[in-house]
């Protein structure tokens, strides 16, 4: 019986617009074989680009390397996004893929439907194929040999990207090295040990580096404006960051899942904890930061400005990896209420409003922090503001005008009311131009934000804290909250407490991350490599998404002005529980490949 784990060349996908606007992204081309593509030039470059992204036709075109992100990646209006504690969906059948994963019902045999969440697996190991394809026939058409050099490293780096996604959520899997497999090939490969795996990843990422132009090299050793988005030496830098913090992380850094046997422990972790896994992590983290590629995107004219324009802004010093995009209004469609056209499928949770500190940097439950329940959206960190979207918030209308968006209880003039079960109370603002619509203005010049530096200052806080050195974490933390325009306090320290603990700055870092990098399609794996999702999810209160409840007190005021307008603010939980078990710290392999590879070893507890 033929067995096939990869698809075939196929149709390969011509994406070639030579616009700095769009990147290099932008058309499609017929089937070519083998020899008609790779002894032509610009078809080969094409079928390299391919490997970014497979189409440009509706919204299933990016199926590349920001498949995850892609905020309607399942059936047009979900993603990991709304199966975490960040985001409520709104939608509930049962057999979507959003809502078995925050309700712990997927299983080997279930998916979901329509369609199942098949590309979790199928679309990292298509693009995997792609580049070992290139790579075998590289050297077949006439380019320079700086050419073939360089498209080389693209292509291991962009390998390494798709392992990386299936390391995250799997733990090893089948490593197919640079073979290519066809349709009439029996395949039954085992999955690779972790360690291995890792050490595999790093090597390949190490010798992309070596082969990538830096981000700030320009041509001839650069690259053209025509290629603005494709990867770099940097890019290849930053991934080894992720690589090394997720292998250094609780889940997988000591065999943290009960496994069956010593074997199956091995495939999916590394067997014994190691300190030096976090300071190789750091060491990674840092290699980034020294290289002086990248920096934050400040703007001083007004706290947190920065912050809000680096997702406005198409090519900006900050961006590691994205996914460049022609203009577009991706986020204001997902995002925003009805009354700005928006279909706001994806709606922040008290939980995540909470996590946001006030202006002074302290959390909201600090008794300095100035925190008023009765007034809970003044004086908070600016990142809030320009993330979610609040009873009282003003924003663009469709009059082309900044208006009120009500979400308290009964019917507001505008039509945003709360509505129990499906509204948490807000929307979300963060990555939306807030001098648009949906239907009203220009669309946006900008990406999508696959990696970013802010990650990296991220990534080497909480890994040199894991080594014991709690104090170099501070001064990454500073630049970010300065960054964020949080006041710096006669302490300069941003509202940070001084002298932290390990545990105590653990949980601060991981609290910082998730509002910095909030609906960035980080918070679902974040809550399991940290194996903090159990005691997020389960039990009590804390096992539903906190809803907050503006209640309108008495009738005065205007809803035109917002004068007058007086709310008393109540905290109680939606309908909605989210469950998750020990065993979903690791997602089950498809038991239709455990079928096609009966090599491949289930991961512990399915």
């Amino acid at each position: 019986m033929r067995k096939s784990l990869f698809i075939i060349l196929g149709a390969y996908i011509v994406l070639s617009s030579c616009s700095k606007t769009s990147g290099f992204l932008d058309t499609s081309a017929p089937a070519l074989d083998e020899a008609q593509t790779f002894t032509d030039s610009l078809r080969t470059m094409q079928f390299l680009n391919g490997i970014y992204a497979e189409g440009n036709a509706g919204e299933t075109s990016y199926a590349g390397i920001g498949f995850s992100f892609n905020k309607r990646r399942w059936e047009t209006h979900g993603n990991w996004e709304t199966s975490a504690d960040d985001a409520e969906y709104s939608l509930s059948s049962a057999t979507r893929p959003s809502v078995m994963f925050y309700q712990g019902t997927f299983s080997p045999a279930n998916y979901g439907s329509s369609p199942k969440a098949t590309d979790i697996w199928a679309t990292p190991y298509r693009n995997i194929r792609r580049c070992n394809v290139l790579l075998k026939n590289i050297d077949r058409g006439p380019l320079t040999n700086v050419t073939k050099n360089r498209m080389r490293g693209e292509a291991r780096c962009l390998r390494a990207w798709y392992y990386l996604q299936l390391l995250i959520v799997y733990g090893g899997v089948p490593n197919v090295g640079d073979s290519v497999y066809g349709i009439e090939d029996f395949i039954d490969l085992p999955r690779q040990n972790f360690a291995e795996f890792v050490t595999y990843l790093s090597n390949e990422l190490d010798q992309a580096m070596q082969l990538l132009p830096a981000p700030n090299a320009a041509p001839p050793a650069g690259y053209q404006d025509a290629d603005f988005g494709r990867v770099t030496k940097g890019t290849a830098m930053g991934l080894k960051s992720r690589l090394l913090l997720y292998a250094a992380s609780p889940l997988f850094n000591g065999g943290a899942i009960p496994a069956a046997n010593a074997q199956q422990k091995a495939i999916v972790s590394y067997p014994e904890y190691n300190v030096s896994r976090w300071q190789a992590a750091a060491d990674a983290a840092d290699a980034v930061i020294n290289s002086g590629y990248y920096s934050l995107n400040v703007n001083t004219a007004k706290p947190g400005l920065g912050f809000y324009e680096v997702f406005l802004t198409r090519a900006n010093k900050e961006y590691i990896f994205m996914v460049t995009r022609p203009n577009n209004k991706d986020f204001e469609s997902y995002y925003l209420p009805g009354t700005r056209s928006g279909q706001n499928y994806s709606r922040p949770t008290q939980d995540v409003v909470d996590a946001f500190p006030m202006l002074n940097g302290k959390a909201i439950n600090d008794p300095a922090s100035g925190y008023n329940p009765n007034n809970p959206y003044v004086k908070r960190d600016p990142r809030f503001n320009y993330s979610i979207i609040f009873n009282g918030s003003r924003y663009q209308s469709n009059s082309n005008v900044q208006d009120f968006v009500w979400t308290f209880t009964g019917t507001g003039s505008n039509g945003d009311a709360f509505s129990s079960g499906g509204n948490t109370g807000y929307f979300c603002r963060k990555m939306c131009d807030s001098t648009i619509t949906n239907n009203v203005g220009a669309s946006p010049t900008r990406n999508w934000p696959l990696m970013r530096y802010a990650e990296i200052l991220l990534n080497y806080a909480e890994a040199i804290n894991e080594t014991g050195r709690t104090d170099l974490s501070y001064p990454k933390l500073r630049e970010l909250r300065e960054r964020a325009g949080i006041e710096p306090g006669a302490d300069n320290n941003y509202g940070m407490k001084a002298n932290m603990t390990q545990a105590e700055m653990r949980a601060f870092i991981q609290n910082e991350r998730r509002i910095e990098l909030a609906f960035e399609d980080q918070r679902w794996h974040d809550i399991r490599r940290w194996k903090i999702a159990m005691s997020l999810y389960n039990g009590g209160p804390n096992g539903f998404n906190r809803v907050m409840h503006p209640i309108r007190v008495g009738s005065a005021g205007s809803l035109a002005t917002g004068v007058g307008l007086t709310f008393t603010y109540q905290v109680e939980n939606n309908i909605r529980q989210h469950v998750f078990r020990p065993e979903m710290y690791l997602l089950p392999i498809m038991d239709e490949e455990i079928r096609k590879m009966p090599s491949m070893i289930q991961n512990p507890g399915w």
